[in-house]
């Protein structure tokens, strides 16, 4: 229920931000102004008997966010890949919350599995283990399957995780609706569809049914993507509380000493997740959306296994088309053509002037270029990039909140790797394939030859359709409106009869 007792979750929030010590250390980390700094103490600290104490042999931060709740511990995920907003230090401290948080007991797994397969654990596994990860929503085990002797790596949710994350779901509407109420300047933001786009996305997460299907269909997209793998689903010993993969070996992603001790090149793999991510997201439109460190190891052969598949994106053919403009005209430094595209989508009012509307993207986009990639802060790039869009009166878009998210999620893990990666010129060649596949004379072709089909599957129906048009406007009109809207139909479906006899001509003539 949104209401306004939220008001309390959100004071305790802040309260054990400041009672765990973590209030302090993530305003310096992120580099705060002191008035910020300074106003947030005064509010937190009169209520920081209200707020949790947490585990305290933890790091203040770590010990924050675990105590507040699943939700926050994927705020958490999200920081400890951006080292170069936060600092290497908390980026570390967090890194914990990915797949090291406290387990849930081995027996209360097993109920679970007996419960949601039907079976007995021991019927089904051997060596069934203690828990090997657990992260904000469930945990992993080893086993072997029964039934064929192969190592797998079994998914169970934790106890409560839902009436968990709608506690914390229903204070982020509150939040947001306070927010919009107090501050009409923010709606053009629309923080309460930004929550929505995230509450959708997390209850995708905790069914587990669901992620199996993604990691299906993502196995299909990417089976040819070299240097890139992914563990099999076992649909037999899988339901919508529990998952079973084929076991992935290999060093986590996010151990820069063991990946350096087995030989494996952290410059090609920092490159090669950031491509991996644009080409699912461009070519397929249907891309990995937590690839944090937790999510993803290095076989011994160098190729990188990505898991857990509970946050998928999917973004359309047109949205990819303009998104991958955007990214190309940044590469190629042509502000006008980018600025064009945002136009074009409908991204920016029409009222707005295009080229002020370029000048001030140059700005955005000019410091990157002839940089070391240590001395760009993106955290300054964002915060310039938020002034533009509020001058010139753009909304969020919620399609792309995720594919947003996801890239400063996958930079952060380049970076973690590559500290001097350069993320256009690392993009520069997945994008201009891309604009040659979708954007050419070929692209042209293709979208040509799908239009044609659809009209060419409703051509046996015109004719009825057409008759019953004329029909309709043969009756009595009461208004002249109602008159123009049947002339309308008729020449849309004459139209589209026309198409169709163009496109039967064309078809024969090739």
């Amino acid at each position: 229920m949104r209401g306004p007792h939220n008001i309390l979750r959100l004071i305790r929030t802040g309260a054990t931000l400041e009672r765990t010590g973590a209030m302090g250390l993530i305003m310096q980390a992120m580099d705060a102004p002191p008035l910020v700094r300074v106003t947030m103490r005064c509010l937190a600290w009169p209520f920081q008997w209200l707020g949790y104490k947490g585990d305290t042999s933890m790091p203040p931060a770590t010990r924050a966010l675990t105590a507040l709740g699943p939700a926050y511990i994927k705020f958490g995920q999200i920081l400890s890949t951006r080292p170069d907003l936060v600092g290497d230090d908390l980026a570390t401290q967090l890194r914990v919350l990915q797949d090291k948080l406290p387990a849930f007991p081995k027996e209360e797994a097993e109920r679970e599995i007996a419960v949601e397969l039907g079976s007995p654990v021991d019927e089904l596994f051997d060596d069934f283990s203690a828990p090997v990860a657990a992260a904000s929503i469930a945990q992993v085990h080893k086993a072997r399957l029964r039934s064929t002797g192969e190592d797998v790596a079994v998914k169970v949710l934790r106890p409560g995780i839902e009436k968990a994350f709608r506690k914390d779901i229903d204070a982020f509407y509150f939040a947001a609706n306070t927010i919009e109420f107090l501050s009409p300047a923010s709606r053009r933001l629309r923080p309460t569809d930004v929550i929505a786009h995230f509450e959708g996305v997390v209850m995708g997460e905790l069914d587990l049914r669901l992620e199996a299907s993604s990691a299906s269909e993502f196995a299909a997209n990417t089976a040819n993507d070299e240097g890139f793998e992914l563990p099999d689903v076992k649909w037999e010993h899988s339901s919508r509380r529990v998952m079973t993969l084929g076991w992935a070996d290999g060093q986590p992603l996010g151990d820069n000493d063991a990946l350096d001790a087995v030989g494996h090149d952290r410059v090609v793999l920092g490159e090669r997740v950031l491509q991996l991510f644009l080409s699912h997201a461009l070519r397929d439109g249907y891309f990995h959306a937590d690839m944090h460190q937790g999510n993803l190891k290095v076989a011994a052969n160098g190729n990188i296994i990505a898991y857990d598949f509970g946050i998928m994106g999917h973004i359309d053919e047109y949205t990819r088309r303009v998104y991958a403009e955007i990214l190309y005209g940044f590469i190629k430094r042509d502000y006008k053509r980018v600025a064009e595209v945002h136009f074009e989508a409908g991204y920016v009012p029409a009222d707005q002037d295009v080229d002020e509307f370029a000048r001030a993207l140059r700005a955005v986009g000019e410091p990157i270029f002839g940089m070391d990639a240590q001395q760009i802060s993106m955290g300054g790039l964002l915060s310039y990039l938020f002034e533009v869009t509020e001058i010139f009166g753009m909304e969020t878009r919620t399609e792309l909140i995720l594919l947003q998210r996801t890239m400063v999620v996958v930079e952060g893990v380049a970076r973690s790797l590559s500290p001097q990666i350069n993320i256009w010129q690392v993009a520069k060649p997945v994008v201009e394939d891309y604009i040659r596949q979708s954007i050419g004379p070929r692209a042209i072709a293709r979208d040509l030859g799908k239009t044609m089909a659809v009209l060419m599957r409703y051509g046996p129906r015109l004719p009825v359709l057409v008759e019953n048009a004329l029909i309709r406007q043969s009756q009595p009109m009461n208004a002249n409106h109602q008159s123009g809207k049947g002339r309308n139909a008729i020449y849309g479906l004459l139209g589209a009869a026309l198409g169709v006899a163009t496109t039967l001509i064309v078809t024969f003539l090739l």
